[in-house]
Formats: C-alpha cells, sequence, structure tokens
C-alpha cells in the first residue's frame, strides 16, 4: 500500500526532530547543564548557524535523506518558482541648486474643491490672498493691533 504525501511527510519530519534531539544530546557530551542551556537556545527565531555543529550536521543529513525518500517514493521535487522580481520604483529627475522641478502631471495631493489649496476664496488664503484674510495695511502689513499691547509701567 502506498503512503499519503501527509504521512510520508510526517514520518520524514518526525525522523528530523528525532534525529536533532540526539544531534542536542551528543553536543551536550551527556552534561545535563550544557544540554539544558542548549535546549533554552532554541527558540523561533534561531539559525542554523546558532546550533551546535552536531544539530547542524543532523539537519544536513535528514534534509538530505527527506528529498532522496521523496524521489524514490515517486514525488517530483523541483526547484521552487521563488518570489517575482520587483522592479524599482522610477527614478526622481535629478534637479540641481536654484533649478525648479518639472510640474507634477494629475491633481496635487489634498486638492479639492474650491481652486488651488482647496479654500473656498480660492489661492492660499482668504479674501486679499492672504493667509489672514482681509486688505493689507500700509506696507503689506495688517492694519489695526493684532492683539493686547504691551502692558506700561
Amino acid at each position: 500500500m502506498t503512503k499519503s504525501a501527509t504521512e510520508l511527510m510526517q514520518e520524514i519530519i518526525f525522523s528530523a526532530v528525532i534525529d536533532s534531539i540526539q544531534g542536542l544530546k551528543t553536543a551536550s557530551k551527556g552534561l545535563p547543564n550544557t544540554l539544558l542551556r542548549d535546549l533554552n537556545a532554541i527558540h523561533a527565531n534561531v539559525t542554523l548557524a546558532d546550533l551546535p555543529e552536531d544539530v547542524q550536521a543532523a539537519i544536513a543529513t535528514n534534509v538530505r535523506a527527506a528529498f532522496t525518500r521523496l524521489l524514490k517514493e515517486g514525488y517530483s521535487v523541483m526547484p521552487g518558482r521563488g518570489t517575482p522580481e520587483r522592479r524599482p520604483p522610477p527614478a526622481a529627475p535629478v534637479v540641481g541648486r536654484g533649478q525648479r522641478r518639472p510640474p507634477a502631471s494629475g491633481p496635487r495631493p489634498g486638492g479639492g474643491p474650491g481652486g488651488p489649496g482647496g479654500r473656498p476664496g480660492g489661492g492660499p488664503g482668504g479674501p486679499g490672498g492672504r493667509p489672514g484674510g482681509g486688505p493689507a495695511g500700509p506696507g503689506g502689513r495688517p492694519s489695526g493691533r493684532r492683539g493686547p499691547g504691551k502692558p506700561k509701567g
């Protein structure tokens, strides 16, 4: 009777785990404290290089044996397609000092109804084209006081 792919993979993984535990025992040289230290060093982000050499050798042997066993059972082992190549974003034009950038195509981000800047009066500010609104006084300054004056005394 042939085994299903799930059963075969479970046997392969079980064998790899058992061999890796044996590798940990061998690396500790029979010392329980060393074995515990090596076990505690294994976590979710551990890499193959972080493991003892005996465990690395056991994993390498089991991977080779797993591929051989899959081929013997009639499964095809092919290289994966991998991730598709990503293209870098288009390069922005390089603008030197004192030069202006070319205008961007399309509407500006945040632009909405009411003309440029998205304000109902159009332009960067309110009436009069100023951010504070209102007509400008002499010298381009707003007329009137801005707030309470300096205290006298």
